[in-house]
């Protein structure tokens, strides 16, 4: 199944869900992907100072993970192509404009904002009528 490669149809489908669970994201040093999975992560990352974790703060706190912000997760429901050009530009600006930080992931069929806890109605409404 392809996904949308057109930004202009890609952004009239956006149909952005908010997600209710409080996310943070976790770097630990020395750590390789596949440690932490009792953690339950939703996304892993490997850098060259350490794994970077994106889970649930409830997890994190539970296993006393340090962590910086509080993030909520919108899922843009349209089923875009990893090789759409401009999604992550356009999304990023419209936020950009209203001082909203946009930490955005790819999955292989939709596009997951993560936004500080605070912004998360506002981007909501604003990703809703873009």
């Amino acid at each position: 199944m392809t996904g949308e490669t057109d930004l202009q149809k890609i952004l009239v489908r956006l149909s952005p869900v908010l997600d209710d669970t409080e996310y943070v994201f976790c770097t630990l040093e020395g750590a390789v992907y596949g440690d932490y999975v009792e953690s339950n992560p939703i996304a892993s990352f490997q850098e060259a100072e350490g794994l970077t974790l994106v889970m649930a703060k409830d997890s994190a706190d539970k296993q006393a993970m340090s962590y910086e912000g509080v993030f909520k997760c919108i899922s843009l429901n349209v089923h875009s192509s990893l090789e759409a050009v401009g999604l992550t530009a356009a999304i990023s600006s419209i936020l950009a404009q209203q001082s909203i930080s946009a930490n955005i992931i790819a999955g292989y069929f939709h596009d997951h904002i993560f936004v500080i806890a605070d912004d998360a109605e506002r981007a909501l409404a604003l990703l809703q009528s873009a």
